[in-house]
Parts: structure tokens; C-alpha cells; sequence
């Protein structure tokens, strides 16, 4: 990828550049699935984690848990939920926003001192569109947009998952090489001067040469 494309990675609707990671192990918890889906979406949290050479684990000192994973049928539930409202600012707006543009997903992201993720609530609203998907792919795509805080417009014509020639569901190499760069060690875990994009792609000429 160029400088230019990975600076569009992180660059939002107004313009500004913000880019941030998890800057703490991550612990997820899901609801609304049964069993065999929680399995699967599980074993997507754990691979898009270990390609970001990042951390899980049991229990946050802070939030208990910090990645949660809600699947609603339709987008009033949010407002049904007790307490909800704590986790989400303005959450009726929002959910008459959601409703409004007939969106399926919304991610709503804290952050600390340092601007590094703090947690992330994601909502998946089963509507036909979603419902026609395999768990794999859904899972896949959620973890996938959770692991960074990505631009707010990036995914909307081009989706980060890719369709092999016998039909299952991958990670772009691209996207896989981005998320891999942006754990690096040697990075920041928050940027909000485009000049990260070119840091980035220093990194990701490194490990090009590396292999």
C-alpha cells in the first residue's frame, strides 16, 4: 500500500486523521447468539488478536469486560436494554440515526488518557442483508473493525474481507498487513498527525524485506 492509501485508512468524514489501537489486553463477551455462533465468533476475536501480535484476557481490572458484542433483530432493542444508555452517549439519537439510515452495524468506541482503545460496544442488527451471511464472515468483519479504530467511511464502498475461489471468507492481505503494522512495538498506540501514515508505511516496507 502507498503512504496516501493508508492515510484514507484512517481519515474520517471531516477530514481529520485519527488512528488508534488497543492499548490493553482485550477481553470480548458476547450476547444474543447461541452457542455454536458464540464458538465461531470467538475463534475470529482470537485470530484477528494474534495477528495483531496483541494480548486476551480473562478478566479487565477496569470494565470487567471490554469488547462487547451485542446481536439485536432490530435496532429499538437498544433502547429496551437496561443500562445501555451508561455505555452509549445519546444513545435514542443514535438509535433513531441507525434506524434512519437502515444500517446494520455501529461500533461505538472509549478511549484513555493516551487515546489508545479503552473498549468497544459493537451492535449487529440481523436484518436480511446480515441474515444471509455465514457467522464466519460476520464474525470475521466485526473483530476486524474493532481491532483499530478504522476511518468512518473506509468500509462503506469496499468491504476488508475477501472472497476465495472456493467460496470462504479471508482477510484482505492488505488490511491483515495494516492491523500487523499498527501493533508493532515500535508505533504509537494513538495519532492524530497524518505523518503515522508514513510511519506506517515505513513499517510495512520493513517487514516486506524482513520476509
Amino acid at each position: 500500500m502507498t503512504p496516501t492509501e493508508i492515510e484514507a485508512l484512517f481519515t474520517r468524514a471531516d477530514g481529520s486523521y485519527v488512528f488508534s489501537r488497543w492499548g490493553r489486553p482485550i477481553v470480548p463477551v458476547v450476547f444474543g447468539v447461541e452457542e455454536e455462533t458464540l464458538e465461531v465468533l470467538k475463534g475470529a476475536i482470537e485470530a484477528v488478536v494474534t495477528l495483531a501480535g496483541h494480548q486476551m484476557a480473562e478478566t479487565d481490572p477496569e470494565l470487567g469486560t471490554n469488547l462487547m458484542v451485542f446481536f439485536i433483530r432490530d435496532w429499538d432493542e437498544l433502547t429496551a436494554t437496561p443500562k445501555l444508555d451508561e455505555l452509549i452517549p445519546n444513545l435514542a439519537t443514535t438509535v433513531d440515526r441507525l434506524k434512519a439510515s437502515n444500517a446494520s452495524q455501529y461500533r461505538a468506541f472509549r478511549f484513555d488518557d493516551d487515546g489508545a482503545i479503552q473498549a468497544c460496544f459493537s451492535f449487529v442488527c440481523m436484518t436480511d442483508e446480515m441474515a444471509d451471511q455465514p457467522a464466519e464472515t460476520i464474525a470475521l468483519g466485526q473483530m476486524v473493525q474493532a481491532i483499530l479504530l478504522w476511518s468512518d467511511t473506509v468500509f462503506r464502498e469496499s468491504s476488508p474481507l475477501a472472497s476465495l475461489p472456493d467460496g470462504s471468507v479471508v482477510l484482505r492481505p492488505d488490511i491483515a498487513d495494516v492491523i500487523r503494522a499498527a501493533y508493532d512495538l515500535t508505533m504509537p498506540a494513538a495519532a492524530r498527525d497524518a505523518s503515522h501514515a508514513l510511519r506506517m508505511f515505513a513499517r510495512l516496507q520493513a517487514a516486506q524485506t524482513d520476509s
